[in-house]
């Protein structure tokens, strides 16, 4: 596997290639040609989509990182012109006081798919390899049993027929400085701004040696991490998606060419004034 310091430091050099090439390796994508890729790439997922409810297949996609690497603009990006039946999405919140009493890994088995469904864990199980490790929720002795116990358990999801893809996207110091530093002021994104994200990012460094240990751990051959350097969003999201494509095998179904019928005639019908509230129109 290539080093996590070794790809952003090629990244980071690259960055003045060709701006508006989605297959360069660096530099910022431009809109019109990241909007033009992405739409053939949502036809290609839609594909996928109708594949994996014909074929019964049963997908889980991870993604993990710091905060503010794109994990959430990236699985929307990939859900946003799909259906929500199929590509589901978990995000699952803080524990519970009966969940925490449970096996680690239980309250996320529940989540897994079933035949015809794609999940996709807006993080994860991984979390104990990261957030509680760094911030001292987890203990030392949980945290290695974890990393021991992790790999067999995915060998069970995969053998069990799920395909199982793991993806971690890696953001500089000061990239991730510029977004977090973009939420403070911003309406839209200051939710995405909590107490534990500001105590997590003073601990880069933690961080980084967490994130070492999880993958010397758990890059097996079964369940391998994908990495995607996120420097540019838009860049990560082609990347990853022209990625995801070719981890998951499928085929385009035939379609019968659609045309609309005729709407049946009004036989009389007259459209009523109503007395029901509307919705003023400001705009």
């Amino acid at each position: 596997m290539r080093s996590v310091g070794a790809a952003k430091r090629s990244a980071k050099t690259k960055a003045s290639t060709p701006k508006g090439d989605p297959d360069a390796p660096g530099g910022k994508v431009k809109r019109k040609v990241y909007e033009k890729e992405l739409r053939k790439l949502h036809v290609e997922l839609v594909k996928v989509q109708e594949w994996v409810k014909h074929a019964g297949l049963k997908v889980c996609i991870l993604f993990e990182g710091r905060d503010g690497a794109g994990k959430g603009g990236t699985i929307k990006a990939i859900t946003e012109r799909v259906s929500p039946r199929v590509f589901r999405v978990v995000a699952l919140p803080a524990p519970t006081e009966r969940e925490k009493s449970q096996m680690y890994i239980q309250r996320y088995i529940s989540h897994l798919p079933a035949a015809g469904e794609i999940v996709i864990f807006d993080r994860s199980w991984y979390n104990r390899a990261g957030v509680e490790r760094v911030m001292g929720f987890a203990p030392d002795e949980a945290v290695k049993r974890f990393l021991n116990a992790v790999p067999l358990v995915e060998r069970a999801i995969v053998d069990s027929g799920i395909i199982l893809i793991k993806y971690w996207l890696e953001v500089s110091p000061d990239e991730q400085t510029r977004r977090l530093e973009a939420r403070i002021d911003d309406g839209r994104k200051i939710w995405k701004l909590s107490p534990m994200d500001l105590l997590s990012y003073s601990r880069w460094y933690d961080y980084s040696r967490a994130r070492d240990e999880m993958f010397r751990a758990t890059d097996t051959a079964w369940a391998p991490w994908y990495v995607a350097i996120s420097e540019d969003k838009k860049r990560a999201r082609l990347n990853i998606i022209s990625h995801l494509l070719k981890q998951i095998p499928y085929e385009e179904l035939p379609r019968d060419k659609v045309k609309l019928p005729k709407r049946q005639k009004a036989k009389g019908y007259v459209e009523k004034e109503l007395s029901v509230k509307m919705v003023p129109a400001k705009f």
